[in-house]
């Protein structure tokens, strides 16, 4: 079984104001890419930084997440029957990323993701985020587990 797109997507287990994916553009067995652009009235703007707002380390890493291992693994399982919305978890296994630039209100950011390995739900991966003209922002490798709630 294949699934588009829009249908990845659909499939997350987030939802406002928590998911961070706009749209997937491309997908593969070797990688994934999508992007987001953050709305100037998200929650975690206000008071980082006063006067002068930029988007945290940690909602970065995240985007880099959804997109670049929660998709990516959604599309990867998609012969399986594991619904990440109902009967599978996803657990955060190893995160090592570094830091080039902000991102600021209303700018939007490309994921690309390129696997390393997925063997036993474990899907490592290389990731980097980049802003819409193409400056890196941020790059590193990011590893998750994608859990059966029959499995826990």
């Amino acid at each position: 079984m294949s699934l588009d797109k829009k249908e990845i997507v659909s499939r997350l287990p987030y939802s406002h104001p928590f998911l961070f994916v706009d749209e997937i553009t491309d997908v593969s067995e070797k990688g994934i890419k999508g992007n987001y652009t953050f709305p100037e009235d998200s929650y975690f703007y206000e008071g980082h930084f006063l006067n002068n707002p930029v988007t945290p380390g940690v909602i970065l890493i995240e985007s880099m997440a959804q997109i670049g291992l929660v998709c990516f693994g959604i599309y990867l399982l998609a012969s399986k029957t594991y619904d990440l919305k109902s009967n599978a978890s996803v657990a955060m296994a190893e995160t090592n990323v570094h830091f080039y630039a902000p991102v600021f209100p209303k700018e939007k950011i490309i994921v690309e993701s390129e696997l390393e390995y997925f063997r036993l739900n474990k899907l490592k991966c290389k990731v980097k985020l980049m802003k819409e003209n193409g400056e890196r922002v941020c790059v590193g490798t990011l590893a998750g587990m994608l859990i059966p709630n029959n499995e826990k």
